[in-house]
C-alpha cells in the first residue's frame, strides 16, 4: 500500500510498466476486492487500485463528503501516478464518468453498469430501512437490504439469508466495517441524478461492460447511456452478474476486455 502525499488515500500497486490503469471498486468493497483482477491486468499494465475515502486503508470521510469529493480523490489519484485510464465498477463507475466530464486527463474510461436513476427506478430506495437498521446495531439486516435492494440477490429470501450474512460478518470483520460506507455510495448515486444526456459531454474513449446476470435496471441504464456517449462501445459478458469484476466473481472476463480496450 502506497499513501498520496495528498490527501489521505492509500492505494495498492500491481505491475511496473505498460499504460497506467486505476481501478475504482463500488459499494461493500475496498481495493482487497479487486486484487484478482489487478493481478489479471498487472502483466500488461501498471495498475493502482485505491481505498475509496472511509474504505480500507484510506482516511475517513468527512461530514460533506459526496460525489464532488470522490471526483477530488480520483483526481488526486490520477495526478500522483500519471494514469489516463480508468475503470469503475458499480458506485466506483459513476464516480469514473463523473470524473471524465471534470478531469480531461482520462483518456479511455470503462463502466461496469452505473447504478444512476434511469427510467423510473430508483437505485437507493433501500436507504431508509438500511440507515434504521444500522441505527439498531442490525448490522447483518442493513446488509441485506443492501444486496436485496440493489437485486443481487433477488431470489434468497430475507428470513434465509440475514442468518447467514450474521455468521458471514462474525467470520470477517472487514466486511463488517464496510457495511456503515454503503451511506456514501448512496450519496453518489443521488448527487449524480439527471439527465443521461450530458454524457454527451464526455469526450474519453468509453467502454460500458455489463453482466448477462445483472439486474434488469443495471441494463437499462447501460442502454440509456450507448446511444448518449460519443465514443462508446459496449459488451456483455455471459454468465456473470453485476460483481464479475471482484474477486468472487469472475474477474478473468473483466480483464480480458479491458485488456483490449487500455491496450
Amino acid at each position: 500500500m502506497r499513501t498520496l502525499s495528498s490527501p489521505d488515500i492509500r492505494y495498492r500497486t500491481f505491475g511496473s510498466g505498460g499504460p497506467k490503469v486505476v481501478l475504482l471498486h463500488g459499494g461493500l468493497q475496498s481495493s482487497a476486492n479487486f486484487t484478482r483482477l489487478a493481478a489479471a491486468l498487472a502483466t500488461t499494465f501498471t495498475v493502482y487500485v485505491p481505498d475509496r475515502r472511509g474504505r480500507g486503508r484510506s482516511g475517513p470521510a468527512g461530514p460533506d463528503h459526496g460525489l464532488h469529493t470522490e471526483i477530488d480523490d480520483l483526481a488526486a489519484v490520477l495526478d500522483e501516478t500519471g494514469a489516463g485510464n480508468v475503470f469503475g465498477l458499480s458506485s466506483g463507475a459513476i464516480i469514473a464518468l463523473h470524473g471524465a466530464l471534470a478531469l480531461p486527463r482520462i483518456e479511455r474510461l470503462a463502466l461496469y453498469e452505473p447504478p444512476l436513476r434511469h427510467g423510473g427506478f430508483d437505485p437507493v430506495a433501500w436507504l431508509p430501512r438500511y440507515e434504521k437498521e444500522l441505527a439498531a446495531g442490525r448490522t447483518a439486516a442493513a446488509f441485506v437490504t443492501v444486496t436485496k435492494g440493489t437485486g443481487d440477490l433477488p431470489y434468497v429470501p430475507r428470513v434465509a439469508l440475514t442468518p447467514l450474512v450474521r455468521l458471514y460478518l462474525r467470520n470477517d470483520p472487514s466486511v463488517r466495517e464496510l457495511v456503515p460506507t454503503m451511506r456514501l455510495d448512496a450519496t453518489v448515486v443521488q448527487q449524480a441524478d439527471g439527465p443521461l444526456s450530458r454524457y454527451s459531454a464526455v469526450t474519453a474513449e468509453t467502454l460500458l461492460l455489463g453482466g448477462e446476470r445483472s439486474p434488469a435496471y443495471l441494463k437499462g441504464v447501460l442502454n440509456g447511456l450507448e446511444p448518449v456517449l460519443p465514443r462508446v462501445r459496449r459488451v456483455t459478458l455471459s454468465g456473470v452478474g453485476h460483481v464479475a469484476a471482484d474477486n468472487s466473481g469472475r474477474p478473468e472476463l473483466v480483464a480480458a476486455e479491458l485488456r483490449k480496450f487500455f491496450r
